[in-house]
């Protein structure tokens, strides 16, 4: 076979990538992290739970005692392997890894308590440590990701591939509050949003909330769901649930 006969290893990115790749990343509840080990530059993985903030890049909560939280010290370049394996072969379900920059967040920062606050609501157990004087919040800034969405689907995505663009408005307040009122006043409604999106059981909350949709919880399962409409367009997201809502009464 001929230099030019050979087929592409990887496929042009489009929309549904695009879509796969941002699935992965806001709906993973862990991933693997390497790192460059400080003494001899060796590649170094470890897990990690993993959040997002609202524009979609990676937050994670590490202790200054680990490996990687000092080797990040040293080189903030990382990578993140996300994507949760299912039945049958592990290689046939989607991955994405995401190469990065690790931005340390400093204790005084005023971004920390928004942080701090999605990162809870994602992993509400970490509010035992997460405070502790030695545990910095890491946000991830990807330059690039390399997304296998199973056999024959292979893309090299950018920067811009992965992030929910930023809009000047006070669209992520107006999220959060539109979270914290479904939690409170309209459990029934969550629960018949996760039904009509193959989710079982009832009892669901949801944890973040961004432009393109939100994350359910319930015990240990997580799962994503999409918004319909735009919620900075009319209507807000109030009318963003109602349609998700409406949804699942059909």
């Amino acid at each position: 076979m001929t230099e030019a006969a050979k087929p592409a290893l990887t496929q042009d990115v489009d929309e549904d990538a695009r879509a796969l790749a941002r699935q992965l990343t806001r709906s993973s509840r862990y991933g693997s992290l390497a790192v460059l080990r400080p003494d001899d530059g060796f590649p170094a993985a470890s897990r990690v739970l993993v959040a997002t903030d609202f524009l979609g890049r990676p937050l994670l909560l590490v202790s200054g005692l680990s490996l990687h939280a000092k080797a990040l010290q040293q080189d903030r370049r990382c990578s993140l392997l996300l994507g949760e394996p299912g039945k049958g072969d592990p290689l046939a379900h989607p991955r994405l890894s995401l190469f990065a920059t690790a931005d340390i967040i400093a204790p005084d920062a005023p971004e920390r308590a928004n942080l701090r606050h999605r990162f809870l609501a994602r992993h509400p157990k970490a509010e035992l440590y997460v405070d502790f004087p030695d545990f910095r919040f890491v946000r991830l800034d990807s330059l690039s990701a390399s997304l296998n969405g199973g056999f024959a689907r292979a893309y090299e995505l950018e920067a811009g591939d992965l992030l929910d663009e930023a809009i000047d408005t006070d669209l992520e307040a107006a999220g959060e509050r539109a979270r914290l009122h479904m939690n409170e006043d309209h459990g029934d409604a969550i629960d018949a949003i996760a039904a009509a999106n193959g989710q079982a059981g009832d009892g669901w909350r949801i944890t973040t909330v961004d432009r393109r949709g939100f994350e359910i919880a319930r015990s240990d399962r997580l799962a994503r769901i999409a918004f319909r409409r735009d919620p900075a367009g009319d209507g807000g997201y109030r009318k963003a649930f109602v349609d998700l809502v409406s949804d699942g009464a059909h």
